[in-house]
C-alpha cells in the first residue's frame, strides 16, 4: 500500500463526475505487480489481489464487485477509507510489530543474541529487562501493566519463552521475539496459505495470529478463510488481555468459553435513531453542544468510523482506543476537521481529509444534550 502510494497509483481520481480518493485501477495495479516482480503473470497477480479482497483489506470503491478483475474498475486500500475492519487481535499483533521495531531501531537494543543450554536464540531478552523497557518508554504505566502486555503479546504467538515452557513474568527467564517482523516478505507467499499446518508453524508469517497453549504440541492459530468467516483452528485457552490482571495465574486456568464478533459490516446500520439535518444541529437553541476532541493516533490508527453525510456522525468508537480516550462517542456529528468545516461533506471525503492529515487530529463534534 505505501509503495503504491509514493508510486502515484494510488490517488484521487475522478469517474462519472464523481471523484473517488486514494484509489487505484485494477488493471493498472496488475500491470504493477509484474514489473515489480510481485506477480510473475496476471493471473496470478488477479489472485494476489483476490487474496487481499477475501482478507477486507482492499475493495471495489462501491462495493459493487466482490472480486477483482483485472480491468479498468476502480478499488481502494481499506486502511485509506477507515473500513479495515480491526479486531482486538489484529491490534495486539500490529502493537507487537509496533514494539519490535523500536526496540530494533535503537542503539544498545534489549534484543540480543543469547545462548541457553548450548543453543543460541535470536532477538532474546529477559523479562524483567522488557518490563523495564516498557515503563521508561511509555509504553506501559507500571510494571503490572507491562507484563499484561507481555502476556498478551505471547498469547498471540509475537513473543515466546525460548523453550516454550513459561508464561510472560518479570523476572530473568529468557524470551524472544517469534516473529520476524523485518523479514522481507512476498505477495505470492499469501497463496501458500492453504496449507495450515505449514503457517501454524512458521514463525515468519504475518498472516495469521496465533494463539499459544501452553500444552505442548497443542497450538491453534485464527485463519480468515475464503469465505469472510473467522475460523478457529482446534482448541485454545487464553484469557483476555483484560482479564490477565484479575487472576494470579490466568494462563494456565481453565478455558473460558471463547466467542469471536463476526467480521464488521463494510456499510453496517447506522446507529442514530433518525436522520438529522444541518438546518437542524445550527438552528438557534437547538440542544446540542460542539466539543473540540484532540486525538493522538497510535500505531493502529485513530480508534473511530465516520458514515453518513450531510452531516456526518461517529458510527463506532473502540473503547481501546485513541478516540476514546479523547471523549468521543457515537452518534456525535462531525463539526470541523483540522480545523477545516466538514458539514457539507459526505463520509468518505472527511475520511480521506483524516487519513492524509497529522498524527494528531482536532476534531469539532456536536453532541445531543442528553
Amino acid at each position: 500500500r505505501l509503495r503504491l502510494h509514493d508510486g502515484k497509483l494510488i490517488k484521487d481520481r475522478r469517474f462519472h463526475l464523481r471523484t473517488y480518493p486514494n484509489c487505484f485501477v485494477a488493471k493498472e495495479l496488475t500491470d504493477w505487480l509484474i514489473d515489480h516482480k510481485e506477480a510473475p503473470d496476471r493471473e496470478t497477480g488477479i489472485r494476489l489481489m483476490q487474496k487481499l479482497m477475501d482478507h477486507y483489506i482492499i475493495h471495489h470503491v462501491c462495493d459493487e464487485h466482490s472480486d477483482y478483475k483485472d480491468a479498468k474498475l476502480l478499488y481502494r486500500f481499506r486502511k485509506d477509507d477507515g473500513t479495515f475492519p480491526l479486531s482486538k487481535d489484529v491490534k495486539v499483533f500490529m502493537r507487537g510489530q509496533s514494539l519490535y521495531e523500536k526496540l530494533v531501531s535503537v542503539e544498545q537494543s534489549i534484543l540480543k543474541v543469547r545462548e541457553e543450554n548450548s543453543v543460541k536464540y535470536q532477538r532474546t531478552f529477559l523479562g524483567c529487562e522488557m518490563v523495564d523497557w516498557l515503563i521508561q518508554e511509555g509504553e506501559a504505566e507500571n510494571r503490572q501493566e507491562a507484563v499484561e502486555l507481555g502476556r498478551a503479546l505471547l498469547e498471540h504467538g509475537i513473543i515466546q519463552h525460548v523453550s516454550n515452557r513459561h508464561h510472560f513474568f518479570d523476572s530473568d527467564i529468557l524470551y524472544h521475539f517469534w516473529i520476524n517482523f523485518r523479514r522481507r516478505r512476498r505477495l505470492t507467499e499469501l497463496l501458500n496459505e492453504n496449507s495450515s499446518r505449514a503457517l501454524s508453524e512458521s514463525p515468519d508469517s504475518p498472516f495469521c495470529l496465533r494463539k499459544l497453549n501452553p500444552d505442548p504440541g497443542n497450538t491453534s492459530f485464527l485463519s480468515v478463510q475464503t469465505n469472510k468467516e473467522i475460523k478457529i483452528v482446534s482448541a485454545v485457552r487464553r484469557s483476555s488481555i483484560t482479564s490477565l490482571s484479575g487472576n494470579s495465574n490466568p494462563y494456565f486456568s481453565a478455558a473460558p468459553t471463547l466467542v469471536f464478533p463476526p467480521v464488521a459490516e463494510c456499510n453496517p446500520k447506522s446507529v442514530l435513531k433518525r436522520p438529522v439535518t444541518n438546518e437542524e444541529l445550527l438552528s438557534p437553541g437547538a440542544p446540542y453542544v460542539k466539543k473540540t476532541l484532540t486525538i493522538v493516533g497510535d500505531a493502529v490508527g485513530w480508534g473511530f468510523v465516520v458514515r453518513g453525510g450531510r452531516p456526518c456522525h461517529i458510527q463506532a468508537v473502540d473503547p481501546g482506543g485513541p478516540a476514546a480516550a479523547a471523549g468521543m462517542k457515537v452518534c456525535q456529528f462531525v463539526f470541523s476537521v483540522n480545523g477545516a468545516y466538514v458539514l457539507h461533506l459526505d463520509y468518505q471525503t472527511i475520511s480521506s481529509l483524516i487519513m492524509t492529515g497529522p498524527r494528531t487530529l482536532v476534531m469539532e463534534v456536536m453532541e445531543a444534550i442528553e
